[in-house]
């Protein structure tokens, strides 16, 4: 184990420095440091400049740390950094000295004290920390100085409880954060006072734990009910939009889908049955085929002539080409002309 000597001989675990890394910043009343001599004071100066160069310089900053926040945080921040090489101790009031002059607290000091040992920055909790600092408490542990905002606290009668210590040089200021502090926080649930009842109703807390009368417990139950159906509602109206808006894309591409298809059925109908498409053509080919199966071609003119049994006798052959007349000129021609057939017919006879 390696160890520091100090110029004021306090020996202490190289190990304790880094151990708010790795876990919780150990109680003063539980460290092994023992003093063994005089603790030489140092300047402000001094401190900025790193010096002394074998010992951490020991910066106190106490305080009550109820509902611990990121106010605390940054300010125990500010007292670890004000220095190149510090140590920073953190003095916690009990909760009988916090009762007494500043008031109840939501967390008991046990919690209060866990609080601060896992905070980062810190190196040492000192528990049942004073409400103001006397010289003895200053020499028992060895503060160089002491880290607080600089509006003046006053307490226990006092305008300033750290009026001696800026008197003293020991005083090194730290900046406020804005907007965070433990009376911000219970103001916010005062304000919502009903709806942190009615948020640890519904998570199992009874009544009895958060001090309701039996009247506002109905409500908020009631009320916690009404929230539940708005919920519901709520979220039916959320899915039924979002089933809107689904129906709307698949419809908007069926409608795309059937432009398309219909164009394609479109362009497909009119290459079969246009003024130019195939079925025309093919019922043209068609057609033809079947006329020429209605009518054939003619038989020629001349027949081959058949060769004539002689047992028989030829059969007399008729004209039948008609007679080419002259019309007649007159009735009476037309008369002696069917006269005239009628007597050529009795000489034939």
């Amino acid at each position: 184990m390696k160890i520091l000597r100090c110029d004021f001989k306090m020996v202490f675990s190289s190990q304790s420095l880094g151990r708010t890394l790795t876990a919780p910043a150990p109680f003063a009343d539980e460290t092994s440091c023992q003093c063994q001599a005089p603790h030489e004071k140092l300047t402000i100066a001094q401190a900025r400049l790193g010096t002394p160069v074998d010992r951490p310089v020991r910066v106190y900053a106490d305080g009550i740390f109820d509902l611990f926040h990121s106010g605390h945080a940054r300010a125990l921040m500010q007292a670890k950094t004000l220095f190149p090489n510090s140590y920073l101790l953190v003095g916690v009031c009990s909760d009988d000295l916090t009762h007494k002059f500043k008031g109840f607290t939501v967390m008991n000091e046990a919690e209060r004290y866990e609080a601060l040992r896992h905070c980062r920055y810190v190196d040492e909790v000192i528990r049942d920390a004073p409400w103001t600092l006397t010289p003895e408490f200053l020499e028992k542990h060895k503060i160089d100085f002491v880290a607080h905002d600089d509006i003046p606290y006053s307490s226990a009668g006092s305008d300033d409880v750290y009026k001696h210590i800026k008197e003293a040089g020991m005083f090194v200021p730290t900046q406020r954060t804005e907007g965070i502090s433990t009376s911000d926080i219970i103001t916010r649930i005062v304000r919502d006072y009903d709806v942190y009842a009615r948020r640890n109703l519904q998570r199992g807390y009874t009544a009895k734990e958060l001090n309701v009368s039996f009247i506002n417990e109905k409500k908020y139950r009631f009320q916690n009910q009404v929230d539940k159906m708005k919920e519901k509602v709520k979220n039916v109206e959320e899915r039924s939009k979002e089933f809107v808006n689904r129906v709307e894309e698949k419809s908007h591409d069926l409608i795309q889908k059937w432009e398309e298809k219909s164009r394609e059925f479109i362009g497909n109908f009119l290459e079969l049955f246009g003024p130019d498409g195939a079925w025309k053509q093919m019922f043209q080919e068609r057609s033809s085929r079947m006329l020429q199966a209605l009518s054939p071609k003619q038989s020629p003119v001349s027949s081959p002539t058949r060769s004539r049994s002689p047992s028989r006798s030829p059969s007399p052959t008729f004209s039948w080409l008609p007679i080419k007349t002259s019309p007649p000129s007159s009735p009476k021609a037309a008369s002696a002309s069917i006269s005239s057939m009628s007597e050529g017919d009795e000489d034939e006879k």
